[in-house]
C-alpha cells in the first residue's frame, strides 16, 4: 500500500510539473513593419506573463515568457523591416520559461502589452518597437505659401494585425482597400495643383485616432478613408458613403460600423484606445468649434458628389450620405469621409472587389468627385484657387468664345450663361467673366 502510494505521489507530481511547463505555449509569432516602427505579435495558448530588458553590443530585446513550454520554431520566423534582425530561443534564467530575444538593428524602445482573445485571434502578446526620441528640430515655415498643392489623405482601412473583414472566398477588406487606395493615389498625383498622402503604405496597423492625426501633420484638405462593408448575412451589397454624426449612428448598418471599428481597435492593439480618453475631451470641445460646423458640412457636399460619382460604375446601398460616429472621422478641423465601397461578405461584390478593372473604375470615381469638388470651391492659397476662381477677361484681338472656353476649360454655354451674352460675338475690349469649370 505505501509502495502504490509512493509511485503515485511520483505520477502526480511529474503531471504537476508537465502542466506547470505546458501552462502556455508560443504558437506563433507575426511581424509588422510599418515606416516607423515595427510590431512583433507573439500568439499564446494563455494570457502571457512576461518580464523584459534591453543588451546592448548587440543590441538586443530579452522576453522572459513564465510558465511557458516549447512551442513554435522561431528559426521558421523571418525577420521583416529595417528594424528587427533575428528572433530567437536563448536559455532562460527562471525555471519552467522560454526566453526569446529579438535581435534589433539599433537602439529602440518597446511599448509591451498584452491582449485578450477576440476574432480571429487567441490570447497575444504585441511588442511594439520604436526608435528612441531625439530632439525636435524647428520646423521651418514656408515663406511663400501662395498656389500650394491642395493635399488628400488616403486611408486604407485596417491592416495589420487588424484584416478587417474577411469574405466567404477568405479575401481581406484590410488588402483590398490598400489596392483601391493606391490607385486613387496615382490618380491625384497625376493632377496639377493635386497631391495624395497615404496613411498607411503598407500591411501594418495605424490606430484609429493616429489616422486623422497624420493627415494633420500632412496638412491635408480632406481625409478619405477606404473600406469594404459587411454584415452578418450574405445579403446586403452596395456602396454607401459616411461622415461623421454628433450622435450614434440612426442604422442597424451604422451601429455594425461602429461596433466594428470599436473592434478594429482591440485587433491592432488596445494600449491607444486605453491611453487616448484625455483626447475625448479635446474633442469634445472641438465640436463647439465653428471648424467643425464646416468641416461637417464641407464632407456632406463632398459626400453627396461621390455617391454621384460611385452609382455610374456599381450599385448604391444607400443613396445618400450616411452619419455615424466614427473615430476615424472625427478630426474638427479637416473635413473626413469613409467609402464603403461594397460590401465584401457578399459573394458577387467579393468577386467585384478584387478586380483590377473594377477596383479602377472605383478610384476613377472617386478621384473625379474629389476633382470636381475642389475645382468649384477651391481652398485659399492653393493652385486650383488661381486656376479655378472666377476671374475677370478682357477681350483681346483674336479672341472668340471658342478660344477662351478651351483655354479656361469651360464650355461655350458656361462663358454665355456668366456673361449673359445672346450671341458669339465678342468685342475688344469687353469685359468677361470668367467662371469655374
Amino acid at each position: 500500500m505505501k509502495k502504490w502510494l509512493s509511485h503515485s505521489l511520483i505520477f502526480f507530481s511529474l503531471l504537476l510539473t508537465f502542466c506547470v511547463n505546458a501552462a502556455n505555449k508560443i504558437n506563433g509569432v507575426r511581424i509588422w513593419p510599418s515606416p516607423d516602427k515595427t510590431r512583433v505579435v507573439f500568439d499564446l495558448s494563455n494570457k502571457p506573463s512576461v518580464e523584459h530588458f534591453f543588451l546592448t553590443n548587440p543590441n538586443r530585446l530579452v522576453l522572459d515568457f513564465k510558465d511557458t513550454g516549447k512551442g513554435l520554431d522561431l528559426t521558421s520566423v523571418a525577420a521583416k523591416g529595417k528594424l528587427v534582425k533575428k528572433i530567437r530561443y536563448s536559455t532562460p534564467k527562471i525555471k519552467n520559461s522560454r526566453r526569446v530575444v529579438i535581435e534589433l538593428a539599433q537602439p529602440l524602445n518597446a511599448n509591451i502589452f498584452a491582449l485578450a482573445p477576440t476574432q480571429p485571434y487567441g490570447d497575444r502578446l504585441v511588442v511594439d518597437l520604436e526608435g528612441k526620441q531625439t530632439v525636435n528640430q524647428p520646423v521651418k515655415t514656408a515663406t511663400n505659401t501662395t498656389n500650394r498643392d491642395l493635399i488628400i489623405a488616403i486611408d486604407a482601412g485596417h491592416g495589420g494585425e487588424d484584416p478587417g473583414s474577411i469574405g466567404a472566398k477568405g479575401n481581406y477588406e484590410k488588402k483590398v482597400t490598400l489596392q483601391i487606395s493606391k490607385r486613387l493615389k496615382a490618380l491625384i498625383d497625376k493632377q496639377k495643383g493635386m497631391k495624395a498622402v497615404m496613411i498607411r503604405t503598407g500591411d501594418y496597423y495605424v490606430g484609429l485616432n493616429k489616422r486623422s492625426e497624420l493627415a494633420r501633420k500632412s496638412k491635408a484638405d480632406l481625409l478619405v478613408s477606404i473600406h469594404a462593408d459587411a454584415f452578418t448575412t450574405p445579403q446586403p451589397r452596395g456602396a454607401s458613403v459616411w461622415m461623421l454624426s454628433m450622435r450614434r449612428a440612426n442604422s442597424e448598418i451604422g451601429r455594425w460600423l461602429e461596433q466594428k471599428e470599436k473592434h478594429s481597435e482591440l485587433l491592432g492593439g488596445a494600449a491607444e484606445v486605453i491611453s487616448d480618453t484625455a483626447n475625448e475631451k479635446y474633442l469634445a470641445k472641438a465640436l463647439l468649434d465653428m471648424s467643425m460646423e464646416h468641416s461637417i458640412a464641407t464632407s456632406y457636399e463632398i459626400s453627396n458628389k461621390i455617391i454621384g460619382e460611385l452609382k455610374r460604375v456599381t450599385k448604391m446601398h444607400k443613396k445618400a450620405p450616411q452619419a455615424a460616429s466614427l473615430a476615424v472621422l472625427k478630426s474638427p478641423d479637416i473635413p473626413s469621409i469613409l467609402v464603403e465601397t461594397g460590401f465584401i461578405s457578399n459573394p458577387t461584390e467579393e468577386r467585384l472587389l478584387n478586380q483590377r478593372d473594377h477596383q479602377q473604375k472605383l478610384a476613377n470615381a472617386l478621384f473625379k468627385a474629389v476633382n470636381n469638388y475642389f475645382r468649384a470651391n477651391p481652398p485659399d492659397g492653393t493652385l486650383y484657387a488661381s486656376l479655378y476662381n472666377e476671374r475677370e477677361y478682357i477681350v483681346r484681338r483674336g479672341d472668340s468664345l471658342s478660344v477662351l472656353a478651351a483655354r479656361y476649360d469651360v464650355s461655350i454655354n458656361a462663358l454665355k450663361k456668366a456673361n449673359r451674352l445672346r450671341t458669339n460675338t465678342l468685342r475688344i475690349g469687353q469685359k468677361l467673366k470668367i467662371p469655374q469649370s
